[in-house]
């Protein structure tokens, strides 16, 4: 787990507990778009604050952030990680002020999508488990849960879901995104957050055991080692060969000359 989805989600559960043992301490942080203007903390706040009365809420946010963080992190680097969080977050509640004033909105999803978008942005042929049975691809997960979110909101968000809060964490998301890489174009924004893995630390992939690598990984490093198998390690791209350096038995990498 890399450091800030680390302390986003430990600040999550803290959070929630204090719901629990203290409720009308979190009332002042709940975004109620009508009050945004007396309360402008909200937009900020509100995405630590989870359903008190179940723990589905903030189960599935901290899995989402748990599941996708990581590796997204990794990708942006600390600074531009906490951007795309919190943008994404406070775009879910821009999107919610102009399109469901009446609904108060609380929560991480907003910043959670932002962060799956990315994922999808960088990653788009990994294949994730959509609803936790169905595989698609990442990119189509994405494009799934924003016609759901879509559908659901112009059709009322009967079910409580803060479906522009959803849509408005994708935008904020993926604006960012294309903001970094319109400020510091495509070929150096990749090349300065992959470091290069040489082919000396590859050399032994056919080491590689799909069947010991976790279920959400493996179809990837499926993918990466029968590309390798057709057109071999020169085929592969930074990001491919970085991914997949952290599954080469470490007692089968062959150190860097001295």
């Amino acid at each position: 787990m890399t450091p800030w989805v680390q302390r986003i989600l430990v600040a999550n559960v803290i959070v929630y507990f204090l719901e629990q043992t203290a409720p009308g301490l979190i009332q002042p942080f709940v975004f109620v778009p009508r009050e945004v203007f007396t309360h402008p903390w909200t937009l900020v706040t509100y995405m630590f604050i989870h359903d008190p009365r179940g723990f589905t809420h903030i189960l599935f946010n901290m899995l989402g952030l748990y599941f996708f963080g990581g590796r997204v992190e990794e990708r942006l680097g600390a600074r531009r990680f906490l951007t795309l969080y919190f943008l994404s977050g406070i775009s879910g509640a821009i999107l919610s002020f102009f399109l469901a004033p009446a609904s108060s909105v609380i929560g991480a999803s907003a910043a959670v999508f932002g962060v799956m978008l990315a994922f999808a942005r960088f990653w788009p042929d990994v294949q994730i488990l959509f609803m936790f049975f169905l595989p698609l691809q990442a990119r189509f997960a994405v494009i799934v849960m924003a016609a759901m979110a879509l559908w659901s909101g112009t059709h009322g968000s009967r079910s409580g879901v803060a479906d522009f809060a959803h849509l408005g964490g994708f935008a904020g998301g993926f604006l960012y995104l294309k903001w970094l890489e319109r400020r510091e174009g495509i070929r150096r924004f990749r090349s300065k957050t992959v470091a290069p893995v040489g082919k000396d630390v590859l050399t032994n992939w056919k080491r590689v055991d799909p069947t010991k690598i976790h279920a959400v990984n493996r179809d990837e490093v499926n993918r990466i080692l029968d590309k390798i198998s057709a057109k071999g390690l020169s085929a592969l791209s930074a990001e491919e060969r970085l991914f997949l350096s952290n599954f080469v038995p470490l007692d089968d990498r062959i150190p860097p000359p001295t």
